[in-house]
């Protein structure tokens, strides 16, 4: 599974010069933690996050300021959004394997990588979207498989699913068809393990490494 197949490509953007407040509005609105910020022809120019908004945005309480002790200065609320973004972006390609896509989202304590081709913005992978493969139904799987095997295989398979888990069960041994079923459903969303399956009075099919 790659970045292309989990993806979302309704990517809400901004631009250098849209308000910092904006901004902040539509990260609370919506839930999103960042908005990739895009220039000419949604040429990816950086990145802006909650923590880019927040930043010098809420003053102290006054009522701390009761006596006459000096107060640390306020820096001023930058008024665009370009005066407060990350300009060193990471990113992800489209066929970036997802394994990779949660190493880095890990290790660099990221909630969302934005997808590109060359310097243009594609889409956008969240943690979100990740859940959501994690989640999705067995019954989905199960029919998006057979439909990808009924295309791309000689030999009829019997699917099954369960908690991600892909049992496949045909006829006889075909080495070449099995390793392709098997490619197949593990780069499918949702699919956690592949499995082949013996049909009782069938010679026992060797393990796929998927």
């Amino acid at each position: 599974m790659r970045a292309k197949d989990v993806m979302s490509t309704a990517v809400a953007t901004v631009r250098l010069d849209t308000p910092a407040k904006e901004a902040a509005r539509l990260l609370a609105t919506y839930g999103y933690t960042a908005l990739p910020v895009v220039g000419e022809d949604d040429v990816l120019v950086g990145i802006v996050t909650e923590a880019d908004l927040i930043r010098d945005r809420i003053l102290p309480d006054p009522r701390a300021l009761i006596d006459d002790e000096p107060r640390p200065p306020v820096g001023r609320a930058a008024a665009l959004v370009s005066a407060v973004m990350t300009t060193d972006v990471v990113t992800v390609e489209m066929t970036t394997d997802a394994v990779e896509i949660i190493r880095v989202m890990l290790d660099r304590h990221l909630r969302s990588l934005p997808v590109v081709d060359g310097d243009h913005l594609e889409g956008i992978v969240t943690r979100r979207d990740l859940l959501r493969t994690i989640a999705r139904d067995d019954e989905d799987i199960a029919r998006d498989v057979r439909h990808r095997l009924a295309i791309a295989c000689r030999r009829a398979w019997e699917v099954e699913v369960a908690d991600g888990v892909v049992s496949l069960t045909t006829d006889g041994d075909d080495g070449e068809d099995r390793h392709i079923a098997t490619v197949i459903a593990a780069a499918l969303p949702g699919v956690v393990e592949v499995r082949v399956v013996d049909r009782p009075g069938v010679d026992p099919l060797r393990a796929d490494p998927f």
